[in-house]
């Protein structure tokens, strides 16, 4: 449908068009006619425009205009010039239509596909609010509650094996979450332990490559849990994700993308209280203060006390190694030789982590 009124667009006008949604993920384009520039060239190929060019056109406010917004050529970025055509909807906008402008683009011109505009603001509407009632079953879906599950997946057409995605957006960057496959479904602002999450369920073959898109085009870090056969266990399939969402946000090495099944220890400290592992910080509270010294150990006891190891890793002489791990033994009042205290410090490490 968008395709073929891109195309009638660019008929009628004899102008390069394309169609991208509000987060500037292409959506449509017409044959090229005339110039191109990098700017629609590399749209095109990657299928959405870098977050450079996304501020540039947005300092010309095309995200609150009312009608065609006129942008000027600039030689020195190789933009040429074009006219951006916000495609709004009951004073929404949901994603604007661009025409590369050789200057025969005046009011009469424009005014003259006002109405192939309209009908495309008016499918990105539909699709969203259809995205948005499915979004509502997904809450009910990933609820806690026995009946509230069933009555979900009674209004859902759900085939498993189903995953779960937890993203941590800002809620500025989620407009376009219906523009997602089919078969997935997506709520931009599930309430989830104090935090607004992006939730997504997605057929478990496309998890993994999803939860990297999303997390790029609109997150920070994100999280997948477990797939589960049955899409009535897709609850917890969830919970696992905002835990994984939870450490990625934490721990370099899983972020920004974390899944429930690479944790390891994580698992287990995830479930714990903020107070929990607060008091299981405390018990390295002199060591945690010298970020050097807490790294040393860290990598000591990850690499199973290996001495050549860690320092090797660390690019420090095994002399210097033992010094810092007898400095650190006399902070915390632990004896690292012993198994309980090595194991109690290793936790403690891993639970500043998520701090």
């Amino acid at each position: 449908m968008l395709q073929e009124t891109v195309d009638e667009i660019a008929t009628r006008l004899g102008a390069s068009a394309t169609l991208e949604d509000r987060s500037f993920q292409l959506l449509a384009y017409a044959a090229q006619s005339g110039d191109i520039d990098v700017i629609r060239r590399e749209s095109i190929l990657r299928r959405r425009a870098t977050e450079e060019v996304r501020a540039y056109f947005e300092g010309y406010g095309i995200a609150t205009a009312r009608g065609p917004v006129r942008i000027p050529e600039d030689a020195e970025l190789g933009v040429l010039a074009r006219v951006c055509v916000p495609l709004r909807h009951h004073d929404v906008t949901y994603g604007y239509l661009w025409l590369l402008d050789d200057g025969s683009l005046g009011a009469g011109a424009l005014a003259s596909v006002s109405d192939l505009v309209a009908q495309a603001a008016a499918s990105l509407a539909q699709e969203a609010r259809s995205r948005q009632d499915l979004g509502r079953n997904l809450r009910e879906l990933f609820s806690p509650d026995t009946d509230e599950r069933f009555r979900a997946l009674s209004q859902l057409d759900v085939q498993g094996p189903v995953t779960a995605i937890a993203v941590r957006s800002s809620l500025d960057r989620v407009a376009a979450l219906w523009t997602l496959p089919r078969g997935v479904l997506a709520d931009p602002g599930l309430l989830t332990q104090g935090e607004t999450l992006v939730a997504l369920l997605a057929p478990a073959a496309q998890a993994w490559e999803l939860a990297g898109r999303i997390q790029a085009m609109y997150g920070t870090a994100a999280g997948v849990g477990d797939a589960r056969a049955d899409p009535a266990q897709a609850w917890r399939s969830w919970r696992e994700a905002v835990q994984a969402l939870r450490v990625a946000g934490k721990v370099p090495a899983l972020a920004p993308v974390a899944a429930w099944s690479d944790l390891g220890v994580y698992r287990t400290l995830a479930r714990l209280s903020p107070a929990d592992l607060r008091e299981l910080a405390g018990e390295i509270a002199g060591l945690a203060g010298d970020p050097e010294l807490a790294r040393t150990v860290e990598s000591y006891l990850d690499r199973a006390c290996h001495v050549q190891e860690t320092a090797t890793a660390l690019g420090v002489h095994r002399q210097t190694l033992y010094y810092r791990l007898g400095k650190a033994e006399r902070l915390v009042g632990r004896d690292l030789a012993d198994g309980e205290d090595r194991l109690l410090v290793h936790l403690s490490l891993k639970a500043v982590r998520l701090l």
